[in-house]
């Protein structure tokens, strides 16, 4: 790629084609006349390309072809380095956080500090937009005494309301009870 400085203001691609490869800019346009609009959008008519390189050139700005099937083919008066900065940042903000859903493990005889640890760290997933399946397992004699299990997974669930809200109600599955909780 080679760059080369135009009124000792800006760099500007000079080979290749820029952008989809469709776009040319400054002395890269090489039809005779150009339909030119202004920075704001008006149209200023049919000119000559040599005309219209030298008015973007004395507001300190690029021609830009924008539609170049069009007869003659139309270009607009722009800061083409800021124009390409703005269409980053949108290709950069369609990222969105994918949900994901996170599971924390609890046990009848899990300990109140141990809840409030655990959800501490629930909190952290449903702060950052991830939804929380808490699982309190059963093992062996455990499963005689099930509304033990009901507690610890209420204890939980009232420290989390305030983050957010129960998704799915708490459901006996085979040796465990499961709650979904999403964020608010």
């Amino acid at each position: 790629m080679v760059l080369r400085r135009i009124d000792n203001q800006r760099d500007v691609k000079t080979s290749g084609a820029v952008g989809s490869g469709k776009q040319r800019i400054n002395e890269m346009i090489r039809v005779p006349q150009v339909r030119l609009l202004s920075v704001e959008g008006d149209q200023l008519g049919i000119i000559n390309t040599a005309e219209a390189l030298n008015k973007a050139r004395v507001m300190g700005l690029d021609l830009v072809e924008i539609a170049t099937d069009s007869k003659p083919p139309v270009c607009r008066i722009m800061d083409y380095g800021k124009y390409r900065y703005q269409q980053k940042k949108k290709q950069t903000k369609q990222h969105t956080h994918q949900s994901k859903t996170k599971e924390v493990w609890l046990h009848p005889k899990t300990g109140e500090h141990d809840i409030l640890v655990k959800a501490a760290k629930a909190k952290e997933f449903l702060l950052s937009k991830d939804r929380v399946q808490i699982t309190v397992k059963f093992k062996g004699r455990e499963l005689a005494h099930m509304e033990e299990g009901a507690k610890v997974l209420n204890r939980m669930i009232s420290v989390l309301e305030d983050v957010g809200k129960i998704e799915s109600l708490p459901k006996k599955a085979n040796k465990q009870i499961v709650c979904t909780i999403a964020p608010k």
